[in-house]
């Protein structure tokens, strides 16, 4: 029975991680096509395109290029990890270790071939599923965290241009002054302001947004690009965009506030009034079944 029991809780784990892997994939092709859409003029809606995005994204969870590795850690926020372009070489590595013992432990107790099978193949899911998903969670928080700060960036940006700095050079001045704000959001504006040299300011704006795609930053991105296409001043513009973004996160708050009530209340029923009412119970129940 215990046998049958631990390849139950294999087949589950490893269920769930292979429903894991393929939202990871799915998610990864629903981001890329919203980029599309937003950055080009005609959306692909080709059946044989989509096809093939969803075979690359999930090819890249076995194999990956430099290139995509390299972009994997700079969204989450470790570009100056040194060993990143030894990425998939640990994961292999470690998945090859793990089957290995594995395989001696199973030899060793004598558990079936189709059991140890089983173990390898949810170990191979971990090692696939795990490093992506904690980059993903760190990518997650970095676009939350540089969401909320955004207000900050937005009230700086219209003090800047209000005393007669242009667009550029506002950019450049808050990227050297927000270091020690946050390292961050320097960054982001030193990378905006280096790549703003290149490929122009509107190209750099698409590209901060495929960084950090957070409505927030949406909202900034179209109001820049905008002010660079008519010459509207963006004084006013800026401070009201800051001011709703403000109102957003509030409400976001109370939002989760509001819903502690409900999520206290599975606790309160397991580990509170369930044990209650045994305790209430419990004496009846054996005075009688005593009494019979």
């Amino acid at each position: 029975m215990s046998a049958q029991l631990t390849l139950f809780i294999a087949l589950v784990v490893l269920f769930f991680g292979l429903s894991l892997c393929f939202y990871l994939v799915y998610a990864n092709y629903k981001r890329k096509k919203t980029f599309h859409h937003y950055l080009s003029e005609e959306p692909v809606t080709s059946v044989e395109t989509s096809v093939e995005d969803i075979f690359n994204s999930m090819l890249s969870q076995f194999t990956s290029t430099e290139e995509e590795i390299n972009k994997k850690f700079l969204d989450a926020g470790l570009e100056t990890f040194k060993y990143k372009s030894y990425y998939m070489h640990f994961k292999y590595s470690v998945f090859v270790l793990g089957a290995i013992v594995i395989g001696l432990m199973g030899a060793s107790s004598g558990i079936e071939t189709s059991k140890l099978l089983v173990a390898i193949l949810v170990w191979l899911t971990v090692c696939i599923v795990l490093p992506d998903s904690y980059l993903g969670y760190r990518k997650k928080a970095l676009i939350q965290k540089t969401s909320s700060q955004l207000p900050y960036l937005l009230d700086l940006l219209a003090i800047c241009v209000q005393t007669g700095m242009t667009l550029e050079a506002a950019i450049s001045y808050l990227a050297i002054e927000m270091k020690s704000f946050d390292k961050n959001l320097a960054k982001l504006l030193a990378k905006m302001n280096e790549r703003s040299g290149v490929v122009g300011l509107d190209r750099a704006l698409d590209e901060l947004y495929s960084r950090i795609p957070s409505p927030e930053m949406r909202s900034f991105v179209m109001t820049l690009k905008q002010s660079l296409r008519y010459g509207s001043s963006i004084y006013g513009i800026l401070t009201t965009l800051a001011a709703d973004i403000r109102m957003v996160n509030m409400l976001q708050a109370e939002e989760k506030i509001g819903k502690l009530a409900a999520k206290m209340s599975v606790p309160l029923i397991l580990f509170i009034m369930l044990p209650i009412v045994f305790v209430i119970v419990a004496p009846g129940i054996m005075r009688l079944t005593g009494n019979v």
